[in-house]
């Protein structure tokens, strides 16, 4: 199913490419709806840092089996402190099942994703 990203004013394309160099974009449109929903709850811009991997990024490829970013169905927020707290709750609020948490050193960020089963964790 193709995206219309037209439907998303607050995100790009390429903010949800594999990085990995393959150019892949397999994002689906329910993870995407539900994302612009937490945009327009949390009225600031989102920076995504990770949207769709491939099976073969390195990140994806070191694991036992592939994540949920390979699902489209997923991405990482750069955020961090008061701010990573607020969009939290509108997070859960908002139906995100997937929730991990990076707050410690560089690269703080959000992980949300629309797993089945709801889980979370921290890195």
């Amino acid at each position: 199913m193709s995206v219309e990203w037209s439907r998303y004013p607050n995100f790009k394309r390429d903010e949800f490419t594999c990085r990995c160099g393959c150019g892949r974009n397999e994002m689906k449109p329910e993870f995407l709806e539900r994302l612009q929903a937490l945009r327009a709850a949390y009225g600031k811009p989102l920076h995504i840092t990770s949207g769709y991997r491939c099976p073969q990024h390195p990140v994806e490829a070191s694991k036992a089996a592939p994540g949920m970013h390979t699902t489209g169905l997923a991405a990482d927020i750069g955020i961090s402190g008061a701010e990573a707290v607020a969009l939290l709750r509108l997070a859960l609020d908002a139906g995100f099942r997937g929730v991990g948490v990076q707050q410690k050193g560089n690269g703080r960020f959000l992980h949300v994703d629309l797993r089945e089963t709801p889980t979370i964790w921290s890195y």
